[in-house]
């Protein structure tokens, strides 16, 4: 499906981005395989994970070599980008998979905490973006065609909420409507941008009491490769026809994300006195906030 694709994974060293790099590298793709290899709050380096995955990929007969550029870093960014480039002689899909947690309750909460997510994922998303960007639009100024892809990782944590995660929900939420954003900026120049929400056991959720308590079958369904599939089907050149759009993928559900629809509606009142009466009337027909499922909350 993506044969001969130059293709940036970042965050690819373990769980869902090795399995994006694994697979895209299976279907001919030409990886470069970024990780810091950091911890999951992250904390620390080692670079041997990247290599790990290029070692493993080169085994099977694949393509790919190592990046431990900080993606959250404007300059670190660049080098990625240019890596791929200059080692592979072009740029065709970044998937923006790079991320950490610092789960806190919002009360709780340090300034290092909020910062260290916001910049991981919002920043970094945006860092990637933009380079890779800028290096179709130059292709696409000088007469050359792009059939290229962003592909970013958001969450449903962004998308419908989820408790201890005001930081996570936050950038996830944002790295959302930066899709749906730049995918409507960036199709000029023959680029799409879609996110995925991805649900899959790793070091990331392990610790969730629902993936505690997980029965082999359920562990066996939430397999990072199903996950993969969806970010290779979108990497590949059939999918130019898709763009700005957020898929929900595991092993149990594929699913769109329609995001925010207005919903009941008046004219603005002219004596604030009626606000409460006609705001309450709006609440009483509007629908629930959905659930961290997706599904309508009960309250």
């Amino acid at each position: 499906m993506c044969e001969a694709r130059v293709c940036v994974v970042t965050g690819a060293g373990r769980g869902i981005g090795r399995a994006h790099a694994e697979l895209l590298a299976a279907h001919g793709a030409l990886v470069v395989v970024n990780d810091l290899g950091t911890a999951v709050d992250g904390s620390g380096t080692d670079r041997s994970l990247a290599d790990d995955v290029v070692a493993s990929i080169t085994r099977d007969g694949g393509v790919a070599i190592a990046n431990h550029d900080n993606i959250a870093s404007w300059e670190g960014a660049q080098r990625l980008i240019n890596t791929a480039i200059e080692h592979f002689g072009g740029l065709d899909v970044v998937v923006n998979n790079a991320g950490i947690l610092r789960d806190r309750v919002l009360v709780n909460m340090t300034e290092n905490e909020w910062d260290a997510v916001i910049d991981t994922h919002l920043k970094g998303t945006f860092a990637m973006s933009r380079w890779a960007g800028s290096h179709w639009r130059e292709r696409a100024k000088s007469g050359q065609t792009n059939n290229a892809r962003i592909i970013n990782t958001t969450s449903v944590s962004g998308l419908y909420g989820n408790l201890g995660q005001t930081n996570y929900g936050a950038a996830k939420a944002g790295i959302a409507m930066f899709t749906q954003i730049a995918a409507t900026e960036l199709g000029r120049y023959g680029v799409t941008v879609n996110a995925i929400a991805p649900l899959a056991l790793t070091r990331m959720n392990q610790g969730l009491p629902q993936m505690v308590d997980a029965s082999d079958e359920q562990r066996d369904r939430l397999s990072t490769r199903k996950v993969a599939e969806v970010a290779v089907w979108l990497a590949s050149p059939d999918t130019d026809d898709i763009s700005g759009r957020v898929f929900e993928a595991s092993g149990e559900i594929l699913a769109i994300a329609e995001g925010w629809h207005r919903g009941p509606t008046a004219d603005s009142v002219v004596d604030e006195r009626d606000l409460d009466t006609v705001l309450r009337r709006l609440l009483t027909r509007a629908r629930p906030n959905a659930d961290i499922d997706g599904q309508d909350s009960p309250d």
